[in-house]
C-alpha cells in the first residue's frame, strides 16, 4: 500500500486594477437613425440589433453608453464617432 502526499503551496497573485470607462453617445437633431446605427456597427463593432437599441435609447433618453473598456481602447473609437459628426464623450 502506497501513500501519496499532497503539498499545498502559497502563491502570491499580483492583481492589476483596471479602470473601465464608457463612451457616452448623445442625442442630436442632425443625424438619422440609420446613420447612427451604421456608425455604431462600423466603429463600435455592434450587431445591427445592438446598434438599433442604442440608437433608440439615445433618442428617447438623450444618451446611452455604447462601449465600455479601458481608456486607451476607447479613445480612437470616440474620436471616430466625433469625426463622423456624432456627439460622444468618454467618462
Amino acid at each position: 500500500m502506497s501513500t501519496k502526499e499532497k503539498i499545498q503551496e502559497e502563491v502570491d497573485i499580483l492583481e492589476q486594477e483596471v479602470h473601465l470607462h464608457e463612451i457616452i453617445l448623445y442625442n442630436d437633431d442632425v443625424n438619422t437613425f440609420d446613420f447612427v446605427i451604421d456608425c455604431l456597427i462600423k466603429v463600435c463593432q455592434h450587431s445591427a440589433e445592438q446598434a438599433e437599441q442604442c440608437a433608440y435609447l439615445v433618442h428617447f433618453k438623450g444618451k446611452c453608453a455604447v462601449k465600455t473598456g479601458e481608456f486607451e481602447e476607447l479613445k480612437p473609437k470616440c474620436t471616430n464617432l466625433l469625426n463622423l459628426g456624432l456627439s460622444a464623450e468618454i467618462i
